[in-house]
């Protein structure tokens, strides 16, 4: 007699095997598809035009120059992400910048105030601009921010126009200069390199190989895939590789530019609000939706507030680097320096429906217009094509993102 044994119907299910490095590495590429294919799209516009000048894209004074004249671009961008993803828009940082430097100019150069406290005073200009448009007419209001930020685009250049009287004023002082022609100075013995920026160089990546373990051992501690160590060893040492290269050029010429500094001082700080703080969550729930993020608690108004005097600080704060590397206030500055802000923010990974976009997919979006900018110009192309080009780039960018929220729907 032939008995037959069938295994238990509620018999657990044999573990399935560990997933591949290829099915994780392909994850890894989908959840962050913008700021992987912008990143991989900056390195293809930088070997090509490396290639294209002869190798003149990169030489250190033009990487230098580079930093600084795209310095007050990033900053707007990073601005201009954040209120994005909240939401909103904001078409009045040029004509604020433009008005800012305008004020820089009057009191520094008519009335011989101190720069420094000049600089706060701008500040204090941008920020309470910020906090007049954000809370009063859009958080309390209700008016939409497009309508709001035009109107102060409109009055920002007219106020710009009435304080100059129509013409420009210069110089400013060499200390104000110095933040965005200035570099960090030299300290220790005399070597080939510049001392001050290969030690930053190194902290940066210190910083960066720390973060990665340490995001590595969360994804462990939360029962996460993390990639396989050979894949994750490969990704420190391309990040290692990248840092050091940049160091050595920057270190090679007068170091890192004090502009920069600033700059990075802004990634860090605001990259970690957006991620770990309370309100960066909210701006993003609020940009996500608006309606659940204020049935869940979260104060749309106080977060629409923030946002905007945030913008405002850094649209004054790019007002006070552009005049200084203009040395001059004049009623033509930040002309378009909005468009070119949210331009760099969707292409660094900012969606048109709000709630999505980071800090760091600003700067990659400015860069890619920097490099872009830089590179057409030492080629020769000329402003027309540069503007054409540029256009069909952000057209790419927003449709790549329509594109993939398609697929992600399907």
């Amino acid at each position: 007699m032939t008995t037959t044994t069938t295994p238990p119907q509620d018999s657990p299910a044999a573990p399935s095997p560990s997933r591949s490095a290829r099915e994780l590495l392909l994850e890894s590429a989908r959840a962050n598809m913008r700021q992987y294919g912008m990143l991989v799209a900056l390195a293809f516009i930088v070997v090509l035009f490396q290639i294209w000048t002869d190798g003149t894209l990169l030489l250190p004074n033009n990487v230098s120059n580079l930093i600084q004249q795209n310095g007050y671009i990033l900053i707007l961008a990073i601005g201009m992400m954040i209120v994005i993803i909240a939401g909103h828009i904001d078409l009045s940082v040029g004509s604020l910048v433009a008005f800012v430097g305008a004020m820089a100019a009057v009191m520094m150069v008519k009335h011989d105030m101190p720069w420094v406290l000049a600089l706060v005073l701008c500040l204090l200009i941008g920020a309470v601009a910020g906090a007049w448009q954000g809370f009063f007419f859009i958080a309390y209001l209700g008016i939409p921010s497009f309508i709001v930020t035009l109107a102060g685009m409109l009055a920002f250049r007219g106020l710009t126009q009435i304080v100059l009287e129509g013409q420009s004023l210069a110089p400013f002082p060499d200390g104000f200069q110095n933040i965005a022609k200035g570099f960090i100075p030299e300290m220790g013995p005399y070597t080939q390199y510049h001392n001050p920026t290969l030690v930053l160089g190194l902290a940066a990546v210190v910083l960066l190989l720390l973060r990665e373990w340490r995001g590595r051992k969360r994804q462990s501690a939360y029962d996460l895939d993390p990639l396989p160590t050979g894949l994750w060893v490969a990704k420190c040492v391309a990040l290692t590789a990248a840092v050091t290269a940049f160091t050595l050029t920057l270190a090679s010429f007068h170091g890192v530019p004090v502009v920069m500094l600033v700059m990075c001082g802004l990634l860090i700080l605001l990259g970690y609000v957006m991620r770990n703080a309370v309100v960066g969550r909210h701006v993003y729930a609020l940009g996500g939706n608006k309606a659940a993020a204020k049935l869940s608690g979260v104060k749309d108004q106080r977060v629409t507030f923030l946002v905007f005097v945030n913008m405002g600080v850094l649209a004054a704060l790019a007002g006070c680097v552009y005049a200084a590397r203009l040395n001059a206030g004049t009623p033509q500055a930040g002309l378009n320096f909005e468009l070119e802000a949210i331009a760099a923010a969707f292409i660094g990974g900012a969606s048109m429906s709000g709630g999505v976009g980071t800090v760091m997919g600003a700067v990659i979006g400015g860069l890619v217009l920097g490099v872009l900018n830089n590179g057409m110009s030492l080629v020769g192309i000329g402003t027309d094509y540069q503007q054409v080009i540029k256009g069909l780039v952000l057209l790419a960018a927003v449709g790549f993102d329509v594109w993939n929220k398609r697929k992600i729907g399907r």
